[in-house]
């Protein structure tokens, strides 16, 4: 067999596991290709009942995300970062659960790969942040981050970003700072505020205008429940956020942070 043809073979039979994800993590820090986390001892093949993305049940190899979370305590405060610049705030706690609503790293094999999205779209993968009994711990859309191509330890939000902070002068339990808890777990991977925030995806939600001033509040609450019924285009990206996601109580909460926030507008 000619040299070339032998190669071509071989390629042909050795599979592909180009994928790596970085976690920097300080101490815990390190690169993993796709192909050891499908190894890792404590992977196993989960399923997933209504899948955030999919919108159906799902089966996946995966690895408890608290089994590679090394040096990470429950008050850290981490970032995923999508390959299509999405950025979801994560409060480590959650997922070092072990129990309840539980965070998995749902790992694409290159023999047995995911369907797309929708179509012409890509695929979750190669790796996809995903969790078993989410409704325990209330997680929200955001917390599903796909595609993930990092997982950063970061200092928190309002530390990171002043620009978002509501006025030092209210108390720590006051409706606005718990709105912009909201905020941080529900908006802030795909939105920034005041040019504040990592997230690529979309607008900002205070330069020029904040949705409170040109948005009545009714319809801004409907939107942020159901964004199609309001306004439709094939491109658009925004999920809904349910009662069971986000209660009527909770949306009152963000609704006020937003409107807090039109006051408090800073040139990026």
């Amino acid at each position: 067999m000619k040299p070339f043809i032998l190669l071509g073979a071989l390629l042909l039979c050795t599979p592909l596991y180009a994928a790596q994800l970085v976690l920097d993590l300080g101490a815990g820090s390190r690169t993993w290709q796709t192909e050891e986390l499908l190894k890792h001892p404590q992977a196993q093949t989960i399923r997933i009942t209504d899948d955030v993305s999919y919108k159906r049940d799902m089966s996946y190899r995966a690895v408890p995300l608290a089994a590679l979370l090394t040096g990470i305590a429950a008050d850290d405060h981490l970032q995923a970062v999508a390959l299509d610049g999405f950025a979801a705030e994560l409060a480590a706690g959650p997922l070092l659960n072990v129990s309840g609503a539980q965070a998995w790293l749902a790992v694409e094999d290159p023999q047995r790969p995911w369907p797309p999205l929708a179509e012409g779209k890509p695929s979750a993968g190669p790796f996809y942040l995903v969790w078993s009994d989410p409704q325990a711990g209330q997680i929200s859309p955001e917390q599903w981050p796909f595609q993930v191509a990092s997982i950063k330890r970061l200092a928190p939000v309002a530390e990171r970003f002043p620009a978002l902070r509501p006025d030092s002068k209210l108390a720590p339990n006051d409706p606005v700072n718990q709105g912009f808890a909201l905020f941080q777990k529900n908006c802030l991977a795909c939105h920034r505020l005041n040019g504040a925030g990592d997230a690529q995806m979309g607008p900002d939600l205070n330069i020029p205008f904040s949705p409170t001033e040109y948005f009545g509040a009714d319809f801004l609450k409907r939107y942020i429940r159901d964004p199609q019924s309001l306004r439709h285009w094939p491109q658009a990206k925004m999920p809904g956020f349910s009662t069971s996601v986000l209660p009527d109580a909770e949306l009152e909460l963000l609704v006020g942070y937003l409107k807090h926030m039109a006051g408090r507008k800073q040139q990026p």
